[in-house]
């Protein structure tokens, strides 16, 4: 290789991603490097302090390189090394500063890297059984570790009841689950079959008693026997992930103050669309108002699924999206295999739905998984009937935009397509830019006229809640972690301002205290999307609609202050 600043970069950065699939073997997993697949990660204490070194090292290392070779570099190695520093400081704040995996049960679980080698038939079933069995037998010591990792320290209840729910999930998935994929595989896996039985008990037995554990941990906390620690973060913390996890360009507290006057243009927009929806005039006193939104999102909510139509009907509402966004030439829109599925008991609890798509380095060809969450079998009846007044036909005509058309799924398939000199951009995707898209892919359906079931004003109406929804998470999420913003605060701004049903509203605030940065990723994107199509508007108003979004979607999956460098505006 020629020793130039772009080839000396390129090796840099080649050799860090290994470091960090070798260390977090699955997340390589699942961005489709599988090298590692029969390894959990190690994170103990002295496995979380190694790491730390090395983050250090790999940083400085680039850091020298980047001050000394940037002017020779290409715009897109630039702007790679800007998104893996970036991905180096997020990382080492999380172990060294925020120090989540102290706190959070749930970080240890090993399901999610259990379930992928199931998911996705990206190898022969009897290599990725033969993985399956090898992450199978390190599962006790894994949580030997993490209890070792968490003795003596403060843990939240929240988060502990979580990582039982997602714990309990686990044992499923190894129990009938694997029994049932085991059953289901194409070949001879008798090998692999015999390695999982040598295996699966000790990992079971393993299991519950972390399960009990974690109980007794609960059950000594609210005993008033040991103290629970506060979820929330504080304004320092939260400042400081937000703008790593983001890598935006605006500030915490000019999000919040952006979000709050945009909750209001919002509400004044989802009065008129009721006014237009009812065909009456829009009323002057502000609880005439509401009364009159909450009227029309009332008589909208009684068109309600439940748990044995959701999923047909999102594929039904799927193909009529493809079909506007082709008609209306909005986007290019490709044909990659998808499905939509009931999502694995394991990922439940905190998201309603998510699109799984193949790992960005994924050579096999594989399909994206559209995962709808049914609700649990423990729910009462009110709170399920709740749940499907949220989650109408025409909110779920809404949520299909956001998560496949011309959402995640179309999005990520652009993303895939993208070619640059390293994988970092498409290894390091930014969640800021995904759920930005989503979001204003529900807009622009909406302004297109997209007609769901055929009323288009009907889709308007859930747009613009969903907008009000969005907007009301990054407020949840500022004063909830910075400002102390109570839980009857929350509530009764989610149900009044946000028109949000009750137990929708519940989740979201159980939601915030579990997460911190992630609800405000969906405004953040929103806004930098937003303002990065207008402005090519106005550069290029010869390009037509799908010129444009095409140039949005051209260039992988970076936030947007780097996809602004690449597109050169």
């Amino acid at each position: 290789m020629a020793d130039t600043p772009d080839a000396r970069f390129e090796a840099l950065a080649a050799d860090i991603l290994d470091g960090l699939c070798r260390r977090h073997p699955d997340w390589a997993g699942i961005l489709g490097l599988h090298e590692y697949d029969a390894e959990l990660p190690d994170l103990s204490a002295g496995g979380l302090a190694a790491e730390s070194a090395w983050l250090a090292g790999r940083a400085e290392d680039l850091a020298e390189l980047v001050e000394r070779d940037a002017a020779g570099m290409s715009a897109a190695n630039r702007v790679d090394a800007a998104i893996l520093a970036n991905h180096l400081a997020e990382r080492r704040f999380q172990i060294d500063e925020l120090r989540e995996d102290e706190w959070k049960p749930a970080e240890a679980n090993p399901g999610v890297a259990l379930y992928t080698l199931l998911a996705r038939d990206y190898a022969p079933a009897a290599q990725r059984l033969a993985a399956f069995a090898s992450r199978l037998e390190q599962v006790a010591s894994t949580l030997a570790d993490n209890r070792s990792l968490l003795a003596g320290k403060q843990l939240s209840r929240i988060h502990v009841e979580l990582a039982i729910g997602q714990f309990e999930g686990t044992v499923d998935l190894i129990g009938g689950e694997l029994d049932a994929a085991i059953e289901a595989a194409a070949g001879d896996v008798s090998e692999a079959r015999a390695a999982i039985e040598a295996v699966r008990p000790a990992a079971l037995e393993a299991l519950q008693e972390h399960i009990a554990w974690l109980k007794e941990r609960l059950a000594a906390g609210d005993a008033g026997k040991e103290e629970f620690r506060d979820p929330r973060i504080g304004a320092e913390m939260f400042a400081r992930k937000l703008s790593l996890s983001l890598d935006a360009e605006s500030d915490a507290a000019a999000i919040l103050a952006r979000a709050e006057a945009d909750l209001d243009r919002v509400s004044a927009e989802i009065v008129e669309a009721a006014a237009d929806y009812e065909g009456v005039a829009v009323p002057s006193d502000a609880a005439e108002r509401s009364a009159l939104v909450r009227r029309v999102l009332n008589r909208l909510a009684e068109a309600a699924p439940d748990n044995e139509t959701i999923l047909e009907y999102s594929r039904q509402a799927l193909l009529k999206q493809f079909d506007f966004v082709r008609e209306h030439e909005l986007v290019t829109v490709y044909s990659d295999p998808y499905e939509v599925s009931a999502m694995p008991e394991v990922q439940r609890g905190v998201a309603v739905a998510y699109c799984d798509p193949p790992g960005p380095l994924e050579q096999a060809d594989v399909q994206t998984i559209l995962a709808i969450s049914p609700t649990p079998e423990d729910w009462t009846q009110e709170r399920v009937d709740s749940f499907f007044r949220e989650y109408n036909l025409h909110m779920l005509h809404n949520l299909m935009v956001h998560e496949a058309m011309p959402g995640h799924l179309l999005q990520l398939q652009h993303s895939r397509r993208q070619q640059a000199p390293t994988p970092v951009r498409a290894a390091l995707w930014s969640g800021s830019f995904v759920e930005g898209w989503a979001v204003y892919a529900e807009e622009l359906m909406a302004r297109h006229g997209y007609p769901g079931d055929g009323d288009p004003r009907a889709v308007r109406m859930q747009q613009l809640k969903m907008q009000l929804r969005m907007i009301i998470n990054t407020i949840l999420d500022g004063r909830v972690h910075c400002h102390g913003m109570t839980e009857g605060q929350a509530m009764a701004l989610m149900t009044e301002r946000g028109f949000q049903e009750d137990g929708e509203a519940a989740g979201k605030w159980r939601r915030a205290l579990l997460t911190s940065s992630q609800l405000s990723t969906y405004y953040v994107g929103y806004v930098e999307v937003s303002d990065l199509v207008r402005d090519l508007r106005a550069d290029h108003p010869e390009w037509s609609e799908r010129e444009l979004h095409d140039a949005v979607l051209g260039h992988g999956s970076p936030a947007v202050r780097y996809l602004r460098e690449l597109i050169c505006i």
